[in-house]
């Protein structure tokens, strides 16, 4: 019995299995390529009311925005908050309960063109705001900036 015959059987399925290997990483890379969404696009407002330690958002134009899905940085003169807003939330730390619109957890979370959104800085948050503050929000979704905007403390 001769054994010469079972080297290039070896060899043609050696060659199969790494073609397909090849050929399911190209699939999966071109699979992955096409779920990569394109970073959203909004006009947001934002106003700061010293008086209240309120900060408003109003969502003027662009893409809606899932609110489960961002995150806000506020710095008030340049120094970020101790507490940033957990959005969306109804009670945080540094921050009075009942927040409005879609940061409001009970509310919908997804954030429409003309929707107002707003929070209270609770006294336990740092800096609180005075008339005068440069106020700056960062908005970020899914690790992408959609927005940073400027409000000066009134």
């Amino acid at each position: 019995m001769s054994k010469r015959a079972v080297s290039p059987v070896v060899g043609v399925v050696l060659l199969l299995v790494v073609t397909l290997v090849i050929g399911g990483t190209i699939g999966a890379v071109a699979v992955h390529s096409m779920s990569v969404r394109e970073p959203k696009h909004a006009v947001i407002g934002v106003s700061a009311t010293a008086a209240t330690n309120r900060i408003a958002f109003t969502h003027r134009a662009g893409d809606s925005l899932d609110v489960d899905s961002i995150e806000i940085e506020v710095r008030v003169n340049g120094e970020p908050l101790a507490h940033q807003p957990p959005v969306p939330f109804f009670s945080a730390d540094g921050f009075r309960a009942g927040p409005t619109g879609p940061f409001n957890s009970a509310s919908d979370p997804t954030w429409h063109v003309g929707e107002t959104a707003s929070f209270t800085l609770a006294e336990t948050n740092a800096p609180l705001l005075e008339r005068g503050d440069e106020v700056t929000v960062r908005i970020v979704e899914n690790g992408t900036l959609v927005n940073e905007i400027e409000a000066t403390a009134r």
